[in-house]
């Protein structure tokens, strides 16, 4: 019963942080995308983009390790 508490607060802090580095990712390019002046919203795509590949990655690595 206690592992399962443990599992459910290691994922619950997963997703918050998956949630919070989303966030900042995304405020992060669009304000490299304002001071670059670009005409398309390039970094407010691929910044996000590129911490949720790194994200998965990690929970992959993260929860294979378990067994």
């Amino acid at each position: 019963m206690n592992k399962k508490k443990s599992d459910l607060w290691q994922y619950a802090s997963m997703g918050t942080q998956f949630m919070i580095g989303i966030g900042l990712f995304l405020f992060g390019g669009i304000k490299l995308d304002t001071y670059l002046n670009l005409g398309m919203p390039l970094a407010t795509w691929l910044l996000p983009l590129l911490f949720l590949v790194a994200a998965i990655i990690r929970m992959i690595k993260e929860t294979n390790k378990k067994k």
